[in-house]
């Protein structure tokens, strides 16, 4: 391989708790609540899918927000109107917390990189294979990178809300292979999403799929690409 590409949230980093990320959104805010409602609300945060990058939603979208949820990751504005929209389903004591809460998303104290995140990607540089973060995303998550030290093991971020362009569009993934100068049949993309990251095999990219699961439930799934996966 000459390269190797990587989905963001669910493979390279997760995202915190619903709880912790409420949490530090009221302590941030000087305001409090009671213990149980605390813990409601975070769960009913969740169960929407409010939190981006956190477990899959419980609940359905509202129709009138499908077709926004759909498009959500082309640009900033839809991204954060779409989570937002999810957020003001459930009842906060303040109707600013449910823009704090997507502010609190953005930063780098709210994710954490898998345990192996690092020794993988530096094996990467080490071995002079290209290294590209493939995202749909609405905001820059460089300096989520640049803040847990994984930044120097990144040739090219490919974002979709700077592209206008969401996966599983091959477009996203051949931009990436562009700017890493790699034919895409000699690309490795890694993911956690089937259909989204699977979108890179138009392009005769291979593909090696991950678990969406917490950091402290998934230490080593992203090792097996040291061996480029057979």
């Amino acid at each position: 391989m000459a390269a190797v590409l990587f989905d963001f949230s669910g493979t390279l980093f997760r995202i915190e708790s619903g709880e912790s990320w409420l949490r530090a959104v009221l302590t941030q805010a000087g305001l409090a609540l009671p213990e149980p409602e605390l813990l409601r609300a975070a769960q009913d945060l969740e169960s929407v899918g409010a939190l981006p990058g956190g477990a899959n939603a419980i609940r359905p979208v509202p129709d009138e927000l499908a077709p926004l949820w759909e498009i959500r990751d082309k640009s900033a504005d839809l991204h954060r109107a779409a989570y937002t929209g999810l957020a003001r389903q459930v009842p906060l004591p303040d109707p600013a917390l449910h823009d704090a809460l997507y502010d609190r998303h953005m930063t780098p104290a709210a994710w954490a990189p898998y345990p192996d995140a690092a020794e993988v990607l530096r094996t990467l540089r080490e071995r002079g294979i290209g290294v590209g973060v493939v995202s749909n995303i609405g905001w820059d998550l460089r300096p989520v990178f640049l803040e847990h030290g994984l930044d120097p093991y990144i040739d090219t971020y490919v974002l979709s809300y700077e592209h206008g362009i969401q996966k599983p569009d091959p477009r996203l993934f051949a931009t990436a292979c562009a700017a890493l100068d790699a034919d895409p049949r000699d690309v490795l993309m890694v993911g956690d999403d089937r259909r989204a990251d699977g979108g890179a095999t138009a392009l005769g990219c291979g593909v090696h799929f991950v678990d969406h699961l917490p950091v402290t439930q998934r230490p080593d799934g992203l090792r097996p690409v040291l061996g480029l996966v057979g």
